[in-house]
């Protein structure tokens, strides 16, 4: 065998050896998680009742700086009568990368969010080209929405946070919409994925849900790609309610001014509504 031969072959098994390791590699719920993703949410149906398990609410003073805070939520899933989407682009002059995030309102006025996300393990950054290679578990993380999104909008000085006025059409969507949500919950509870910087995200999750209570009404797009697109797909679409002209809706939607202001005692939510 010459030397070509068996570099070649040497190439070959190396390899191999990568290919069946990468397929080996099996996700899971037990490791030694950051403490914001320490805890997995799951739910308990009792009858036309839900409690959900592990919902966080910290208070957040800065990205590193917070009190660890979860608690137990229950509701109906009937009792929906909003649905919100949070747009954050995490750098303004990366206009395509951005994350996604939805928000229930219920019929007392409570919100509960849900933000589909890496699962990070202690000393673990995220990188998207990491995402593709089995490098991180994907989690549904259920938070009170100064949780979730007042990290995002007070916490992260670069990052700009919108947020809009959901429409899913459809007899009972909103209800059927969250309890989609809370089904996937439960089934990565009991049995973990892989977080796909393509395939698995925040976005093509949330496309998942929509297009399962209503075939087709998001279109396959770039923009569930990357998701800081996103806003004239959703007006084109009317997958958000548009107040005059898209900019003008965009300029609106802004909330990481409200959310600076805000007095810390009341309710977010209605806060950055106002």
């Amino acid at each position: 065998m010459d030397w070509g031969q068996y570099a070649g072959l040497a190439g070959f098994v190396l390899l191999t050896f990568l290919v069946l390791r990468y397929l080996s590699l099996r996700p899971s719920n037990e490791r030694e998680w950051v403490v914001e993703n320490s805890r997995m949410a799951y739910a308990e149906f009792d009858s036309d009742e839900v409690t959900l398990r592990n919902v966080r609410d910290f208070t957040w003073r800065s990205t590193k700086d917070y009190d660890e805070h979860w608690t137990d939520w229950t509701f109906r899933p009937s009792e929906v009568t909003r649905i919100w989407l949070v747009l954050e682009y995490f750098d303004p002059k990366r206009k395509p990368i951005a994350h996604t995030l939805m928000s229930f309102e219920f019929e007392d006025g409570r919100r509960l969010s849900c933000s589909i996300e890496v699962r990070r393990e202690v000393g673990e950054k995220y990188h998207p080209i990491r995402g593709m290679f089995r490098q991180y578990e994907l989690i549904y993380l259920w938070a009170t929405e100064s949780d979730s999104i007042g990290v995002r909008a007070r916490c992260r000085r670069k990052s700009k946070t919108h947020l809009f006025e959901g429409v899913v059409l459809g007899e009972d969507s909103h209800q059927r919409l969250l309890e989609s949500f809370i089904h996937r919950t439960n089934d990565l509870y009991e049995m973990p994925e892989w977080y796909h910087s393509i395939t698995n995200t925040c976005t093509t999750n949330i496309v998942r849900h929509v297009n399962e209570i209503y075939p087709g009404r998001v279109p396959k797009a770039v923009a569930v790609l990357l998701p800081g697109l996103s806003p004239r797909l959703l007006k084109r679409n009317n997958l958000i309610r548009v107040d005059g002209t898209l900019e003008q809706t965009l300029e609106s939607s802004l909330i990481d001014q409200r959310s600076a202001e805000w007095d810390g005692e009341s309710d977010f939510g209605d806060w950055i509504r106002t």
